[in-house]
C-alpha cells in the first residue's frame, strides 16, 4: 500500500508563501506593510499610477534608477500600472482581486477607494474571505477622518515632537519615519490577526490602522506620565523623563549614552567616575531624588565624561556592568561586527543594492531578498490583462 505524497511546506522564513496581496499603496506606510508580507514569502502585487509611486522620485540619492526610499520599501514585489480613471482597467483590477487576492492593503487619499468601488465593503461583498487593510491618516471615524496626513504632521499632531529636542529650543522631528513605518507594522499585525481568524472561520475582516493612532501609541508611556501627574512632558534631549542619569554625554571625540536606571547601576557608575560617595548623598540616594536633582547631577558628570574618549568610557562602563553605547552614525552601525553577525544587511540578487532586512528570524532563518524592486508596470500585462499576453 503506497502512502500519499507529503505536502511540501514553505521554508521557515517564508511562512506566507502562496498568500497573494494587492497593494494599493504609495509613499511609506502601505508599502512597508507590503514589504513585511513580501519578505516572508507573499506574492505582493503593487498597483501604481502611470507615473508610478511618488517615492520613485524621492531623491537624491537615487539607486539604480529610482529613489533609494522606493528601492528600500519595494523589493520582492511585482508592479502593475492601473489608470484608476479608466473603467476597463479598474474592472481588470477588481477581477484580479476577486480571482487571486487574499489581502488588499491601501493608503489612497480618504474616500478615493469608495469612489472607485475598491473599498472594503464592495470587495468583501463579492469575496467574503478577503482581508482588507486601510492605512489612513487620522483613523476611520472622527472629525478629522477625511484629512490626509504624513509622517512629520503626525509626529507633530500626535505629541511626539513636543517631547523631542533640547529644552528651550525648537521641536525636532525624529529622523526615521517612525509613524509611517510603525503604521505599516500595525497593518501587518492586524492582517496576521485577520488571517488567524479566517483560518478558524473562513471569513475575512477589515483592518483599520492610522498614522495618528500609531503616533499616539508611540507616546503611550509619556501619556501615562501626563495622566498620572497632570503635568506636560518637557523636552528631554537625549534623556528620558522620570529616570536619571539616563542620557547622552559628549566625550573627547564623540558621544556616549549611559543608562544607569537603578540604584545599583548608579553606584557602579559612580565608581567608574571615581566618585563612589555620590551614591550615598541624600540628593542622589534613589531615582526620585536623582530626577529631582538631575541638573546638579549632570553638572557633575558632564565634565568628567568629556575629558576622555568614547572608547575609554565604553570599555570602563562595560567592565563595570553599566549599560552604555557609543552614538554611532548609520554607516558605523551598518559596518559593525554585531550587524554582520546577525546577517542584517542583505544583497539584492542581480543588482548592486543591499538593504537592511526584517528584524526577525524564524527557526534561526532571517527572511531574505528574493527579487529586486520592480520596474514600473513590469507585470501589468501578465497580471491585469493576461488574455493579451
Amino acid at each position: 500500500m503506497s502512502l500519499p505524497p507529503l505536502q511540501s511546506s514553505p521554508p521557515p522564513a517564508q511562512p506566507f508563501q502562496g498568500l497573494v496581496v494587492v497593494e494599493l499603496g504609495h509613499s511609506v506606510a502601505a508599502p512597508f506593510t507590503g514589504l513585511i508580507l513580501a519578505e516572508m514569502g507573499a506574492e505582493v502585487i503593487k498597483v501604481e499610477k502611470a507615473e508610478g509611486d511618488d517615492a520613485r522620485r524621492w531623491g537624491p540619492p537615487f539607486w539604480e534608477g529610482e529613489g533609494a526610499y522606493f528601492q528600500a520599501l519595494n523589493r520582492n514585489k511585482q508592479s502593475v500600472v492601473c489608470n484608476l480613471r479608466d473603467a476597463q482597467e479598474v474592472a481588470a483590477l477588481r477581477r484580479l482581486i476577486a480571482e487571486r487576492a487574499d489581502v488588499v492593503i491601501q493608503n489612497l487619499r480618504p474616500g478615493h477607494v469608495q469612489q472607485l468601488g475598491l473599498d472594503a465593503a464592495t470587495l468583501r461583498a463579492d469575496k467574503p474571505s478577503l482581508i482588507y487593510c486601510n492605512l489612513g491618516a487620522f483613523g476611520a471615524v472622527g472629525p478629522l477622518k477625511d484629512r490626509p496626513g504624513y509622517d512629520p504632521l503626525m509626529q507633530a499632531f500626535g505629541g511626539i515632537m513636543s517631547t523631542t529636542g533640547e529644552p528651550g529650543r525648537a521641536s525636532v522631528r525624529v529622523a526615521p519615519s517612525i509613524v509611517d513605518m510603525g503604521t505599516g507594522m500595525w497593518g501587518a499585525i492586524g492582517i496576521l490577526a485577520a488571517l488567524h481568524r479566517r483560518h478558524q472561520t473562513g471569513e475575512g475582516q477589515t483592518v483599520d490602522v492610522s498614522l495618528f493612532e500609531t503616533a499616539a501609541t508611540w507616546v503611550s508611556l509619556l501619556a501615562g506620565q501626563v495622566m498620572a501627574s497632570g503635568q506636560q512632558v518637557q523636552k528631554q534631549g537625549s534623556g528620558a523623563p522620570g529616570i536619571a542619569p539616563y542620557k547622552a554625554y559628549a566625550t573627547r571625540d564623540g558621544e556616549v549614552v549611559i543608562s544607569a536606571g537603578s540604584d545599583a547601576l548608579f553606584q557602579r557608575l559612580c565608581g567608574v567616575l571615581g566618585h563612589p560617595e555620590w551614591a550615598t548623598q541624600a540628593r542622589f540616594i534613589d531615582n526620585p531624588q536623582r530626577v529631582a536633582h538631575q541638573e546638579a547631577l549632570y553638572r557633575l558628570i558632564d565634565p568628567l565624561v568629556a575629558a576622555r574618549p568614547t572608547a575609554h568610557w565604553v570599555e570602563a562602563l562595560e567592565a563595570a556592568g553599566v549599560p552604555c553605547a557609543p552614538v554611532n552614525t548609520v554607516g558605523q552601525m551598518l559596518e559593525h561586527a554585531q550587524t554582520q553577525a546577525l546577517d542584517l544587511v542583505h544583497p539584492v540578487p542581480g543588482t548592486g543594492m543591499r538593504f537592511v532586512a526584517l528584524p526577525l528570524s524564524l527557526d534561526g532563518q532571517r527572511p531574505r531578498v528574493r527579487s529586486a524592486p520592480p520596474a514600473l508596470g513590469a507585470h501589468t500585462q501578465q497580471l491585469l490583462f493576461p488574455e493579451l499576453a
